[in-house]
């Protein structure tokens, strides 16, 4: 017992992050499993800033998904996207952005600019009404903590989330719409001419970075969102009110190092937690932590529930199908498809997605057939989601 306590300690030495008074909250993450390696201060609410375009992005994937949108599409600047605060691209009045080049400025740039231009076109041309959907969206994913008023992360004393939250957002974009992921790992883009540099310096240093986003504003300070695939492993750090951004950069390098090597050892056992008292949001102060468990339920409704219906006006075309989840290797994906087989007697496919991960989908379904495997698979512990 007493070696066990010794290891148990050695364990959370480890895993000790050494620059705690120089950021506000942190958390790292096994993408594939949800498992929580790490985290301090991952449900206290601060100031998103430019994290808040993850969702943003997140609902021009969905309408791209559903064809509500197309790469292809030009988007029309109004004149309260072209008078948005710096960071921006500088876009007129009147003009025109094609939606991959909009994709492109969220995440290379951080236009505050574009992301009014994205949320006004989505949205019937308010902002607000966008925001609205956003918080709304948020929660549906399993966001408890997160509230926003723009589109972009500029300052708003009410605009809030968590560590944890961006965590599961950034994992919902990761599993519902993979194909778009590599819009995150893009280090340079030029537009018109001028060439822009991504703000997240991992993505030339850390082995492994694919992604994903960065974050300032006076009031939220540096934050950053990295993710990173190593030995099968896809881990995600989240920072949150780091000093500068040398010190984002070397925690999320810190945290990632440090999560690597817990996967490794099965540190993540260590972060099993019970907390008598259910997790309150009372302001940004906020100092409380979820248990594992709550974050895996909201991990598993964020990583399988299906995209949000009818967000936007508008039908959805095409056939139904049932995705059983997106695994880092094909012989999990095996095994979830004859799991899929012996269980509900559904004959699902592998499927290569664009960023090298392996979908479990039965496809070419009516959307009634596409209801009853769902609720079959949710009855039967098998998560899952319905894409069209």
């Amino acid at each position: 017992m007493k070696r066990f306590v010794l290891a148990f300690f050695a364990l959370v030495m480890l895993l000790e992050p050494s620059y705690g008074a120089q950021y506000k909250a942190a958390l790292v993450a096994d993408m594939d499993s949800g498992k929580v390696l790490y985290q301090e201060n991952a449900t206290a609410r601060n100031y998103p800033a430019s994290l808040t375009k993850i969702m943003t992005l997140y609902l021009t994937f969905d309408a791209l998904e559903h064809g509500r949108l197309h790469l292809d599409d030009y988007l029309i600047v109004s004149q309260s996207a072209a008078s948005a605060s710096p960071v921006k691209l500088g876009l007129k009045a009147g003009s025109k952005i094609k939606v991959e080049d909009a994709i492109k400025a969220l995440t290379v740039l951080s236009a505050n600019d574009v992301a009014r231009v994205l949320a006004e076109n989505l949205k019937g041309g308010m902002e607000g009404n966008f925001a609205g959907l956003m918080t709304r969206v948020a929660s549906e994913i399993g966001l408890s903590g997160t509230n926003f008023e723009n589109s972009s992360g500029l300052p708003d004393d009410d605009q809030l989330s968590t560590a944890r939250d961006i965590a599961l957002l950034s994992m919902a974009v990761y599993k519902h719409f993979p194909q778009y992921w590599k819009y995150f790992s893009i280090k340079t883009w030029t537009y018109n001419g001028k060439t822009y540099t991504n703000g997240n310096r991992l993505l030339g240093t850390y082995p492994g970075c694919d992604g994903m986003k960065t974050g300032y504003t006076n009031k939220s300070r540096y934050s950053l969102v990295a993710t990173a695939n190593r030995n099968n492993h896809h881990l995600i750090a989240v920072v949150l009110g780091a000093e500068n951004k040398d010190v984002r950069a070397n925690v999320a390098t810190d945290m990632l190092n440090r999560g690597f090597e817990a996967v490794g050892t099965g540190a993540p056992t260590m972060t099993v937690q019970s907390y008598s008292a259910p997790v309150t949001y009372s302001g940004s102060g906020s100092q409380n932590v979820s248990s594992v468990s709550t974050f895996k339920e909201a991990y598993n409704a964020a990583t399988y529930q299906s995209a949000p219906a009818g967000s936007y006006s508008g039908n959805k075309g095409g056939n139904a199908g049932v995705q059983f989840g997106a695994f880092s290797s094909r012989s999990s994906a095996q095994a979830q498809v004859n799991n899929v087989q012996n269980t509900l007697g559904v004959s699902a496919v592998v499927e290569t997605a664009p960023n090298g991960m392996f979908r479990v989908r039965a496809n070419n379904l009516s959307e009634s057939a596409a209801q009853d495997i769902r609720n079959r698979a949710q009855n039967n512990g098998i998560d899952c989601y319905i894409f069209h």
